[in-house]
């Protein structure tokens, strides 16, 4: 069967045929061989705390995968912060799960990427709106793992549609610059007021306002031609045309204050990164963030055997035996040995995630969310 966008199906993913091809091989390999030795695997970036946190993201996904197989799993909670060690621990025969394992670091790994880079926008910002305006980045089919991500991070919301219906959030965005063309210049006015007589008075009436003129002669327009309807403007103004954007910010605030539109907020969006929040975020009200969340690297997540039969193994480089991760109270993270002694007043974060098959979780997005936050604060993540 063709599929016009070129993307693996679901069934061939839960098949275990969205695998690397060694996994082909190693299969007919053991069952030739009539071996399928009962293991324990970990899933682990680090094997050693290196100081710099991550968001771990992505689990519900492994759940669906390894539901109904003979295995048992348990996985750090979703929206967990980790710096070394297991995020997740696999045990039974190999070969329920081998040909599992690109699709298995698939979903961990990108999602966790997205998650950290959107904590790092969301923190930028900790009182201002941030929205993830990256879909556009990415193959289609993953808008929603972007914006999912995003909300695990903490961002108030995202700007897809599609995403929106898969993930029971409504979309937020109002008009691009193509509007403004279509009207074309010296129709601003007309453009903005017939927005607001078409669009339903639920969405935020947001005036983009660097399209023609410059922003604060847009801005006032905009203010002027709405009134009191008007909820706030957007600056957009690209990389290569920005010259100092805090001064054009201030100025924008500025001239809108000095004739009486106090209430109307201004965003700002356009390749922003943490480090140009920071500088806007005591002059701006709320941001869109794109290629900072999408262009994150994908967290290098491996999935080894530290045990068979067992007894601990492992490959040069990592570290053999079933392990523990543990947060204590100073937000210090701890790797040891699942049956060695915890560290003082450590608690153990791996939890069941499934049980013979049967996945033993419930997932909540904003408790994804607010786990995500508190831990952050917790460990002092800064980045």
């Amino acid at each position: 069967m063709s599929h016009p966008f070129g993307t693996v199906p679901p069934d061939a993913i839960l098949a275990g045929t969205a695998t690397d091809a060694y996994f082909e091989r190693t299969r007919e390999t053991l069952e030739y061989a009539g071996k399928n030795p009962h293991v324990v695997a970990e899933v682990t970036a680090d094997q050693f705390p290196t100081g710099s946190f991550e968001v771990f993201s992505g689990v519900h996904d492994v759940a669906t995968l390894l539901e109904g197989r003979n295995v048992d799993a348990d996985a750090l909670p979703d929206g967990q912060l980790f710096d070394g060690g297991p995020v997740m621990r696999i045990e039974g025969p190999y070969l329920e799960f081998a040909a599992l394992e690109t699709s298995l670091l698939g979903f961990l790994s990108q999602p966790s990427g997205f998650a950290t880079a959107a904590l790092e926008a969301r923190l930028a910002a900790p009182d201002s709106q941030v929205l993830s305006f990256g879909a556009r980045h990415v193959h289609p089919s993953i808008a929603a793992t972007v914006e999912r991500a995003a909300l695990v991070a903490g961002l108030d919301g995202f700007s897809h549609v599609a995403a929106g219906e898969l993930l029971g959030r409504v979309a937020g965005g109002t008009m691009p610059h193509a509007l403004m063309f279509c009207f074309g210049e010296g129709n601003q006015d007309e453009a903005w007021r017939a927005f607001d007589e078409a669009v339903s008075e639920d969405v935020p009436r947001i005036a983009l306002t660097d399209t023609f003129w410059d922003e604060v002669s847009e801005s006032l327009l905009a203010a002027e031609t709405l009134g009191d309807r008007l909820d706030g403007v957007r600056l957009d103004t690209t990389g290569s045309r920005r010259g100092d954007f805090r001064h054009i910010v201030r100025e924008v605030r500025w001239e809108l204050d000095a004739r009486g539109f106090e209430d109307v907020d201004v965003f700002c969006s356009g390749g922003l990164d943490p480090a140009a929040i920071r500088s806007l975020r005591d002059v701006a009200d709320g941001f869109g963030v794109g290629s900072h969340i999408t262009d994150a690297d994908a967290v290098d997540f491996s999935l080894d055997i530290v045990a068979v039969e067992g007894e601990p193994v492992s490959k040069r480089g990592k570290l053999s035996g079933v392990k523990e991760v543990y947060r204590t109270a100073d937000g210090g993270h701890h790797v040891s040995l699942a049956d060695g002694d915890p560290p003082t007043d450590g608690e153990a974060l791996l939890e069941p995630l499934v049980r013979n098959g049967e996945i033993v979780r419930e997932f909540d997005l904003e408790d994804a969310s607010e786990r995500c936050l508190t831990d952050a604060e917790a460990v002092g993540f800064d980045r």
